[in-house]
């Protein structure tokens, strides 16, 4: 449980997130400490100040010094796990929380968490889908444009369906969803965890505190997804999975369906039907179910969902290629799920790398030719050693090469397997470029072969 009462609450960190939680906990007369050695001082500042609050600057050798001062530590998302503020925190035996902790203390309606490495986003608006169509007042929250404590403010809400990455579970030690969710486990984010056992226990969290009457959802594909909901005692524990799970695809390939073999949908009316398209239509299923979801909004959520922006987007065709964007794939795990689903492909990838081996990228065996960018250009192409390769300095010369390296059948996809920060602002950014590059270069131009 948290103390709320015990004293100042120290907010580190004024992003999106602790904005919004510095905001709520001043709403309920919580006292503060703002403090921020980010990048961008200004901001923090002018975000203390529209709470009429000072925010402290702090080297981190400092920080100490302002852990004393408080009674309960809230840390931005994302703050790498080295950072002096959690020996700080630990050194003090001041607890460490999560926006996940406050909005649980504050509000005691249902949500939905969704964690894994890849997919989190995808399943998360179409879980929410499952749950609308069903006629559920359900929005999505979290990891999104709206963190959970500020959607919370929101009294006509029946489910909140909440994107919960590694960053705000790692630091949560009371948040227990109604239903949780577990997509997939791959190496990620080591440039934020201190290594992959961390990251594994922050997403295994999401189920650390759920009792009886609460529903454990885990991917049965998966050996650690799986390793860690055989040890959730405490809920009920549902799988999914492509073969043998509680929802799952029938023998024949050709319909999704429930533990009762009843049909939850004809694959033929999925609007994409890749291996991972199927796996996250039925995590969805399997995660709003428990909370009411209806047969008929399943089917209904599933026919009409088109997928996201640039998570395996075709920008367009010519002379039987066909370009697409998965700029949102930005780690390996993402990348080898896009291409793995091809026949044939002429890959994109690369960026900055987020500490991974990139060496698995050369497995894919769908890849046939690759084009290296970004800061990490060089050991994307030495994963594919033995194929043909080249490395590009913009996404124009990066489209080029492609096109060069393309044929009759193929796939040219930009999927990159890492952070897109050395060139863009974000992956949309980037997947934006590579689109407009797509249509000057290749589909509204004479070609470039």
């Amino acid at each position: 449980m948290i103390d709320l009462d015990a004293g100042p609450v120290l907010v580190h960190g004024m992003g999106i997130t602790n904005r919004a939680a510095a905001r709520a906990l001043a709403r309920r007369g919580v006292p503060l400490l703002l403090s921020d050695d980010g990048r961008d001082p200004a901001a923090a500042d002018e975000a203390a100040a529209e709470l009429g609050l000072h925010c402290e600057h702090p080297e981190r050798a400092d920080v100490a010094a302002l852990v004393e001062r408080a009674a309960t530590v809230l840390p931005t998302p994302g703050l790498p796990e080295v950072h002096p503020l959690f020996d700080a925190a630990r050194a003090a035996g001041r607890p460490v929380i999560s926006e996940l902790d406050l909005a649980a203390a504050w509000d005691d309606r249902p949500t939905l968490a969704i964690t894994g490495t890849n997919g989190k986003t995808t399943v998360t608006l179409l879980a929410r889908d499952v749950l609308v169509a069903s006629g559920i007042r359900a929005v999505e929250a979290g990891n999104t444009e709206v963190p959970l404590v500020e959607a919370i403010d929101d009294p006509e809400v029946e489910v909140f369906v909440v994107e919960a990455s590694s960053f705000r579970l790692a630091h949560s030690n009371r948040y227990a969803p109604r239903v949780g969710t577990w997509l997939n486990f791959a190496p990620d984010h080591l440039d934020v965890h201190r290594g992959l056992d961390t990251y594994e226990a922050a997403k295994a969290a999401i189920w650390a505190h759920q009792i009886e009457g609460d529903t454990a959802v885990g991917n049965a594909d998966d050996p650690i997804v799986s390793a860690r909901l055989d040890e959730a005692r405490g809920p009920r524990r549902v799988t999914f999975g492509l073969s043998s799970a509680d929802y799952r695809v029938d023998p024949s390939g050709m319909r999704l369906v429930r533990p009762d073999g009843s049909v939850i949908a004809e694959v033929r009316d999925l609007h994409r039907s890749l291996p991972h398209d199927l796996s996250n239509s039925l995590a969805a299923v399997a995660s709003a179910e428990p909370l009411g979801a209806t047969p008929e909004g399943a089917r209904a959520a599933l026919r009409r969902f088109r997928g996201l922006r640039h998570r395996v987007e075709v920008v367009g065709e010519r002379d039987g290629i066909r370009w697409i964007d998965d700029s949102k794939a930005t780690a390996p795990h993402a990348t080898a799920a896009a291409a793995g689903g091809f026949p044939s492909v002429v890959l994109i990838a690369g960026g900055r790398n987020k500490g991974l081996d990139l060496g698995p990228l050369g497995q894919i065996g769908s890849v046939h030719a690759v084009v290296g960018i970004g800061e990490s250009a060089d050991e994307v192409v030495r994963a594919f050693a033995g194929r043909p390769s080249a490395t590009a300095g913009s996404m124009d010369e990066a489209v080029e090469a492609a096109a060069r390296f393309a044929r009759h059948g193929d796939i040219v996809l930009l999927s990159p397997g890492c952070a897109s920060f050395d060139w863009y602002s974000g992956y949309g950014e980037r997947g934006d470029d590579f689109a407009r590059a797509v249509r000057e270069l290749v589909l509204e131009g004479e070609g470039t072969r």
